[in-house]
């Protein structure tokens, strides 16, 4: 087998940082973000929970989707029937994201995912599974709602990845807000300047 000349070994580790950047990564910690878009408030949530470091409750089946700011309690999810849960205990988080109670979307699908009377998954969810779903509030704004814009985290366990449930309202403090994006313009220019240097 031929070795590397020792000009080119610099662009191979290089190029084989440049591809890690791309590898297939484990799903990131679920996040549900509550956006203003046109006269509406949607939610979209995403992600996975590792449910290590809670306590399993109880199956139950009377969780339709909601916001209650004042409470801090939101389930995304479908509408038209009662959310099929499983209940888990042992979280901690804020207790309010907001002054406002009770408000149903207009519709709803995906995943049933919340924290009502305990943190809320799927009836056998898997730990570690990816879960979506989304919920539209029609002609509704933040003011009606009673949200207060901000990042709201309820976490567990020995910070282990995935044990937290992150609610987002607004754009402000969305994770990743392009950063891959950037760490790739850096490995482009710095591979150019390489290749520059190599030619000489």
């Amino acid at each position: 087998m031929k070795t590397l000349p020792k000009k080119h070994l610099p662009l191979a580790l290089f190029a084989i940082a440049l591809t890690s950047l791309f590898t297939i990564q484990p799903a990131e910690a679920y996040t549900v973000t509550l956006e203003q878009m046109g006269s509406n408030v949607v939610a979209t949530g995403s992600g996975a929970i590792n449910l290590t470091g809670l306590t399993f409750k109880s199956h139950g089946l009377f969780f339709n989707p909601r916001i209650q700011a004042d409470v801090g309690n939101i389930i995304t999810g479908p509408t038209g029937g009662m959310g099929d849960v499983d209940l888990y205990s042992g979280f901690t988080g804020p207790t309010s994201f907001g002054s406002r109670g009770f408000f149903s979307p207009n519709t709803g699908s995906g995943d049933t995912v919340g924290n009502v009377a305990g943190l809320d998954v799927p009836h056998g969810y898997v730990s570690g599974q990816a879960l979506s779903d989304s919920m539209t509030f029609n002609n509704e704004t933040f003011a009606s709602l009673g949200v207060t814009p901000g990042t709201y985290v309820w976490s567990w366990g020995s910070g282990l990845p995935n044990q937290n449930f992150t609610l987002i309202i607004g754009r402000a403090g969305v994770p990743d807000g392009g950063s891959t994006v950037s760490l790739l313009g850096c490995a482009l220019l710095g591979l150019a300047a390489l290749r520059r240097k190599l030619s000489c």
